[in-house]
């Protein structure tokens, strides 16, 4: 191994943002962990790298590809067909990684890439590089089990997670939801950790310097986000005919970030269809932390990381989960609302009429988020830590 520690990231994230948050959050506690490392993240997201890269960190743009359906994808931008498109990427992937010969290979999702175009590197970086280690990096919940299962033998992803990788990790807790046994994962020789929920943990600002910054007047504010935007015109849309309905008694302001990821022409349409309402409509906060801390009340989706963030603070939330097609949103809204975490709306009965009613009825409520047991919330600081504890390993074996 070289003085300089290096690590290689593959983020495949092609509707929303939230691997792409989870990722640089793990790459920058690693660098601030072993301060004289270096960090190449893969990232396909459209609009990637969008949040701030710590020091020593940069990334490889992949063609950007989108999930139609359990294990069928397309182009999100190219017009060339899957197979063209997976092979670019394959290749990229495959080089780039020889060229810049990683001490250590985290593997966000998918332990053989989407498609499997992962699988050509790995095979290519073990015979050129032994000493590199590969880790698997998983959010707690995937889909339902029979889908991933299916669709992970299909694709050659437990072949690949049993030849090519060394540990895995798992940002949740075992005890909200066991995903090894969910998901019948084999246990790679270095072992499988539960690191718990990765969240941003920087300082919150405070909420009247959030509510100065908006120009909201001083009443209660309702924070509400779709996260990536890539599909949450439903729930923005709903919200705002809610509002409407409400009148007078929409004694509160509403801040509503619509996605960086959402189409132009939905913010266009929000802010005319919202047009008099005490609502403003903006395409993304850069600090989502201080936003949902300083709200009354959060309505979002059941993202992994709007969530974790919404738990990391103890707020209150009004969640509506993606109705589809992965059943990814729905089992974790499902978990935190049996422990009186949040409340839930089910995509299922979403009208205004019932979410303006939710809205009166949460707002007053003072039963929920109940204090029990807290998550653990340090998620990236673990994660980095299993990380290092290889690193550290293969440079002993190296030396030896």
């Amino acid at each position: 191994m070289t003085s300089s520690c290096r690590v290689s990231i593959y983020s495949q994230d092609s509707l929303g943002l939230g691997h792409l948050r989870r990722n640089i959050l793990i790459g920058g506690a690693f660098l601030e962990a072993r301060k004289d490392s270096n960090v190449l993240l893969f990232a396909d997201s459209p609009v990637a790298p969008f949040f701030r890269l710590p020091d020593h960190m940069d990334h490889v743009k992949l063609p950007s590809i989108r999930k139609v359906s359990a294990g069928c994808w397309e182009a999100t931008r190219l017009r060339i067909d899957e197979g063209e498109l997976i092979r670019l990427r394959a290749d990229l992937l495959c080089n780039t990684l020889l060229n810049f010969r990683p001490d250590l290979v985290l593997v966000d999702h998918m332990p053989g890439g989407a498609q499997g175009e992962l699988v050509p590197a790995l095979k290519a970086l073990k015979q050129a590089h032994p000493a590199c280690s590969v880790v698997l990096g998983l959010r707690e919940i995937l889909d339902a089990p029979e889908v991933t299962q299916r669709v992970w033998e299909s694709e050659g992803a437990y072949e690949a997670l049993r030849r090519y990788y060394d540990r895995i990790l798992i940002y949740g807790s075992k005890e909200m939801f066991s995903t090894c046994t969910t998901y019948r994962l084999p246990a790679p020789l270095r072992g499988t950790h539960y690191c718990g929920y990765v969240v941003k943990q920087d300082p919150v600002q405070g909420a009247e310097k959030i509510r100065q910054a908006l120009r909201l007047p001083k009443r209660r504010y309702v924070f509400v986000s779709a996260g990536g935007g890539g599909d949450g015109q439903l729930l923005m849309r709903t919200y705002v005919q809610a509002i409407r309905i409400l009148g007078s008694r929409a004694d509160f302001a509403t801040l509503m970030a619509v996605g960086v990821n959402a189409p132009p022409e939905i913010h266009l349409q929000l802010d005319a269809e919202a047009r008099g309402l005490p609502i403003r409509i903006v395409p993304f906060v850069d600090d989502s932390t201080s936003y949902i801390a300083a709200a009354d009340l959060v309505v979002c989706m059941a993202g992994y990381n709007t969530l974790s963030e919404v738990l990391y603070l103890k707020k209150k939330a009004l969640v509506v989960p993606r109705s589809g097609p992965s059943a990814e949103q729905r089992t974790r809204a499902g978990l935190f609302a049996q422990r009186g975490l949040i409340d839930v709306l089910d995509p299922a009965d979403l009208s205004p009429e019932k979410l303006a009613q939710r809205l009166l009825e949460d707002l007053g409520r003072k039963d929920y988020p109940v204090d029990g047991e807290a998550l653990p919330m340090d998620g990236a600081r673990q994660a980095s830590d299993r990380l290092l504890e290889l690193v550290h390993e293969g440079a002993y074996a190296a030396s030896a």
